[in-house]
């Protein structure tokens, strides 16, 4: 018998089989699976009318059947179950919500959107027969699975209970009645064979739990009312205004009184109030989206629609965005559509084929990380990653993603040793599914979020990656400038007595700055396996470590390029990062890290408010080389300029020996000021005295005619400027 299906757990139409059926003679038939059952009643809903005692089947055990020969309409019924304890309790039968069940997948493909507000757990109500019904609809994509039931607090985990429906297009429907936000549930999933699979979390889960039990929770997004309506209309022009990004790890910026992680409430009261004194403009986040192994820092998610529950709910989230917009401030998350691990209750294998990554290993196995790779050609997964883009922008308000490991998807050959990955089909070694993806990604996040910015961090020379899709680029905003940081921490760590011999590490920036547009980042990656912190790679003794550090960052703002600086770089952290542990605030005791908090300070505050260090920061017009060959005493000195020729004027010495009487060239004539320098004992420096002159003398050259005599203090930065008349 057909029914037998159902206790086996191998029902793939349980429409067919549940509820409403043709009675064998005439009439209509109820049926109804309840193992537990001793005795089940169908009551008429609304008026609590019995239509009859179900009878239990000889055929199969939990199976009830109500013959109703009179009756020719059907209506909306509760089912009375009394359990073998005499226990009574009223449930509604899903199974006569057929057509609610399936509502969802009649809009899924037209738009990627449409993957987070049809699929997953989705609370509907609707009318029928006069009635309001509320509850929760359910849908999953598994195309290859033979069945699949919903488990969870509403079945107890009993996947006998509530198998759900397939369609044609091979997602897996059903609606539930009265299951409201909160409620716990996961997917029972056998493959084509029958086999079954490790209970599977859902993929566009809204909430999840943490381990053990990696749960998928129903989850209100109607519920937060946001207070950000100034900021999401405010006129933007990014590439022209300052960006300084604070990139911040949750779980280890600071501990709160019960020596845990800050919640998301309580960052709102610490982290906010800090950013906003330290004068940073964004927040960037290592990865909030749910990730079951902590020591990944949210480099190996599975909840892709989640924000983790490790510091709050969902809203807590929410609030946190909404209170840094009201303070004005931007935030940024970290997003990777590259890789996700093979953890039992996630996609790998999520129906027992390989439904979300390649099934080559050559393709589909990343080495670095030991993970999973997406399988960037099928259509189903290019909508889900579009999907979960366009879903941290709509529903949590972010003002930008930082696209990871934009590098590993654009090559086929990455990390990878002849014989180990698969050509193209012109024998090359680009992936064009993963181009494609990322043009599209790009294409769909700017179109519907114009203020939005999208952000790669990509590692090697691949053209035209902040470029726009009609103009032949990937289409993202921005691009991380790995060469800046590379070249310039290689130059910084060594000794200033062999810094003469490496002064193009520092220079060869400028001849590609204009070919992206760049961030610079000094990253969490800098300060982790092994690789010590941003202070720890300076040389010298405790002060030039200090003052080499001091003059980099200054170096840094001045440069070309949107900033970015990893927490405790600010202050001069001694150690390398730890995730487990919280930044060491109690090195703000010490003069020497508070100097450098208060360099830091006042970077951000001078970078911000002087145009020429951020309006062309992407425009070969904002910026000239005034003395860019005086390798030998490791100095260099440059132009920055806004849109209206107002001049900010840096020089920098990198060896610990003042150079007195150090030529600058300038534009003008006039009285200059140094506005910013990093030897300051304000700073912890020396406070060696500079002495600025301008030159009787005009200079030789026709675009800096004039000279400044200035003494430079030892591995400094200084900014100057010309004093208004």
């Amino acid at each position: 018998m057909s029914v037998a299906r159902l206790a086996a757990v191998q029902c793939a139409d349980p429409f067919s089989l549940l509820s409403w059926q043709s009675g064998e003679t005439k009439g209509l038939l109820l049926r109804c699976y309840l193992p537990d059952a001793l005795q089940v009643e169908a009551l008429e809903l609304g008026t609590a009318k019995s239509l009859g005692l179900f009878v239990a089947c000889k055929e199969l055990h939990g199976l009830f059947e109500l013959e109703l020969p009179r009756k020719r309409k059907t209506c909306l019924y509760q089912l009375k179950v009394t359990l073998g304890s005499g226990h009574c309790y009223v449930l509604t039968d899903p199974y006569q919500f057929r057509e609610q069940a399936y509502y969802a997948v009649h809009y899924v493909n037209s738009l990627p959107e449409n993957l987070y507000m049809q699929l997953g757990a989705q609370l509907v109500e609707f009318e029928q027969d006069k009635h309001l019904i509320k509850g929760t609809r359910f849908s999953v994509y598994a195309p290859n699975a033979s069945s699949v039931s919903l488990i969870g607090d509403m079945n107890h985990w009993d996947g006998r209970r509530h198998p759900m429906q397939r369609t044609e297009c091979g997602h897996w429907v059903l609606f539930m009645p009265d299951i409201a936000a909160g409620v716990r549930y996961k997917y029972e999933i056998k493959d084509s064979t029958g086999t079954l699979l490790p209970h599977k979390s859902d993929p566009l889960a809204f909430a999840a739990e943490q381990y053990p039990s990696h749960a998928s929770l129903v989850y209100d997004h109607s519920s937060y009312q946001w207070r950000d309506q100034r900021w999401q209309t405010r006129k933007m022009d990014g590439y022209h205004q300052p960006m300084s990004i604070y990139e911040v790890h949750l779980g280890s910026w600071k501990y709160n009184s019960k020596n845990e992680p800050l919640t998301y409430l309580q960052l709102i009261d610490q982290l906010i109030p800090y950013v906003l004194d330290m004068g940073y403009t964004h927040i960037e986040l290592l990865p909030v989206m749910e990730h079951p192994y902590t020591g990944s820092w949210g480099y190996q998610p599975l909840g892709l629609f989640a924000a983790t529950s490790r510091y709050g709910s969902p809203d807590q989230f929410k609030a946190f965005v909404d209170a840094c917009h009201q303070a004005g401030i931007g935030v940024i998350l970290d997003w990777v559509p590259a890789h996700f691990p093979e953890d039992g209750h996630g996609l790998a294998r999520f129906d027992g084929s390989c439904l979300y990554e390649y099934e080559d290993p050559r393709k589909g196995w990343h080495p670095d990380w030991n993970s999973c790779i997406y399988d960037y050609g099928k259509d189903y997964v290019r909508q889900f990653l579009v999907a979960s883009a366009l879903y941290w922008f709509d529903h949590f308000h972010v003002d930008g993603l930082r696209v990871d490991a934009v590098a590993s998807m654009l090559y086929l050959d990455y990390s990878r040793r002849a014989g180990e990955w698969i050509p193209n089909i012109d024998g090359g070694n680009h992936n064009y599914e993963a181009i494609s993806l990322l043009k599209w990604l790009n294409s769909e996040v700017y179109s519907r979020f114009p203020n939005g910015m999208m952000i790669a961090e990509e590692s090697t020379s691949f053209a035209g990656v902040s470029r726009p899709v009609d103009a032949g680029g990937l289409g993202f905003g921005y691009k991380w400038n790995m060469g800046w940081m590379n070249d310039s921490l290689r130059y910084i760590s060594k000794d200033p007595a062999y810094r003469k011999y490496h002064h193009n590490d520092l220079t060869f920036s400028m001849v590609y700055a204009y070919h992206e547009n760049f961030i610079l980042p000094l990253s969490h990656d800098e300060v982790v396996h092994g690789k010590g912190s941003i202070l720890g790679k300076m040389p010298g003794d405790e002060w030039q470590q200090a003052a080499n550090l001091r003059a980099y960052y200054a170096f840094m703002y001045a440069h070309p390029g949107k900033k970015l600086n990893f927490m405790g770089n600010e202050f001069g952290q001694g150690t390398e990062w730890n995730h487990n542990q919280q930044l060491p605030w109690f090195l703000l005791e010490f003069d020497k890290h508070k100097g450098i908090q208060q360099l830091v300070r006042d970077l951000n505050l001078t970078y911000r408010k002087v145009a020429a260090l951020h309006e062309l920061d992407h425009e070969a017009a904002g910026f000239r080389w005034l003395n860019y060959q005086d390798s030998e005493h490791s100095t260099l000195s440059f132009i920055r300029q806004d849109s209206e020729q107002q001049r900010l004027y840096v020089v920098a010495n990198f060896t610990p020996v003042p150079r007195e009487g150090h030529v600058l060239p300038v534009t003008e004539a006039g009285e200059y000021e140094v506005i910013l320098n990093t030897d300051s004992a304000y700073y912890w420096g020396s406070n060696y005295p500079v002495i600025v002159r301008l030159d009787n003398l005009q200079g030789t050259g026709a675009t800096a005619p004039y000279q400044l005599r200035l003494d430079l203090p030892p591995l400094s930065t200084l900014y100057l400027r010309r004093k208004p008349e």
